[in-house]
């Protein structure tokens, strides 16, 4: 078993993919479990990754409820992300801490994969998404979050997982592929959808041309001097299910995927993504939302100027056309119509809002990045 590695699963036949786990894999966390002390009374499956080869557990134990989780990625980016975990923990972050091995180990590494065991947090809950409150509270904890990771440094032998300089870089391949959109719907034009595509590219196209050169024009290069331990960590995929209500406010769950970048990237996320669930721009939440965050991380001017212009990307445009690229006749049949037509209805009140956004940059003191 020690030569068994751990690989995506979700091409093996079975009647029930999303909640099968492969035997190998089954005995490989039995064997990881036993290195902890801790006696594992029963094992409930909470989630599976088949296409990547990880899942988690939760775990009735002597020294109560646990979590076990297979994390997916390689080992040496997993090293990245649970020396971050402990490091939050140890700066008082509400994140769910890790329990450690008989031997004083963070994790095993088991099946060529990264596995820990943490705490399991109960009654944790998402906070409400009919109302600002709720929005409200998932920003602070995010801000909490961001200001509690700086200054950590990965252990040695981790791969730093960076983002903070890829920012230009990101938005001239936004770019690019906002053209290849226009190639492959020149190519189907057949269908309705495609003249659809094809009547707003040069629009989104020039949003995200104007977006580059204010990045380019901004503080950006001098921010991103200041280096990583300055900023801290982002979560990258932080939202209504990775940010929980429970015992003394909010905890960030699901660490495994952080990386060094500017904190506003997490923010700018959210927002743009919950316009989304709306239908459309709304300047209260919006606004509501930054000061929130902006209570638990102060914003300077210059960060804020970052995040007017990462919300003046066409994020969500972005987000959802590039599944043309999977399978373009099955995109343009069936999604790619209602798709279009959301995205443009929210497009009608987003520039309005930001305009006001933008009126708000006064509110914020400069910090004074030199020249």
């Amino acid at each position: 078993m020690a030569s068994y590695q751990i690989q995506r699963w979700d091409q093996v036949p079975t009647a029930n993919p999303d909640t099968h786990i492969p035997p190998k894999v089954e005995k490989i966390a039995k064997e990881v479990m036993a290195q902890y002390k801790m006696q594992v009374q029963s094992k409930t499956l909470i989630t599976t990754k088949p296409d990547k080869g990880g899942a988690i557990w939760k775990l009735a134990t002597d020294k109560g409820p646990r979590s076990l989780k297979l994390l997916h990625r390689l080992p040496s980016r997993s090293h990245f992300s649970i020396g971050a975990q402990d490091y939050l923990v140890k700066k008082g972050a509400r994140v769910p801490a890790l329990v450690r091995t008989k031997d004083n180990k963070l994790y095993v590494e088991a099946g060529g994969k990264a596995w820990i065991v943490t705490e399991w947090i109960e009654q944790l809950q998402p906070p409400s998404k009919i109302d600002l409150k709720g929005a409200e509270q998932l920003c602070y904890g995010l801000g909490e979050f961001h200001r509690k990771s700086k200054g950590y440094v990965p252990p040695a032998a981790a791969a730093k997982s960076s983002r903070l300089r890829r920012w230009p870089d990101y938005y001239e391949k936004l770019l690019t592929k906002i053209g290849w959109f226009q190639d492959v719907a020149k190519v189907y034009k057949n269908y309705a959808a495609s003249n659809k595509l094809l009547s707003v590219t040069d629009t989104f196209a020039n949003q995200a041309r104007n977006s580059l050169e204010r990045l380019r024009k901004s503080s950006y290069a001098k921010m991103v001097a200041k280096g990583e331990a300055h900023w801290g960590l982002v979560h990258q995929d932080y939202g209504w299910s990775n940010g929980q209500l429970g015992p003394g406010g909010l905890w960030v769950i699901d660490l495994d995927g952080v990386a060094y970048d500017l904190p506003i990237r997490d923010l700018r996320k959210l927002i743009t993504s919950t316009m989304e669930d709306l239908g459309k721009w709304d300047l209260k939440w919006a606004r509501g939302m930054i000061n929130a965050y902006h209570k638990a991380n102060p914003i300077d001017a210059e960060t804020y100027e970052i995040l007017m212009i990462d919300l003046s990307l066409p994020n969500e445009f972005y987000k959802h056309t590039k599944e043309i690229f999977h399978e373009p006749e099955v995109f343009l049949k069936t999604e790619a119509a209602n798709m279009l037509t959301h995205v443009l209805e929210c497009e009608k009140t987003k520039w309005s809002a930001l305009k006001e956004l933008q009126k708000d940059s006064k509110n914020f003191k400069s910090g004074k990045y030199g020249k």
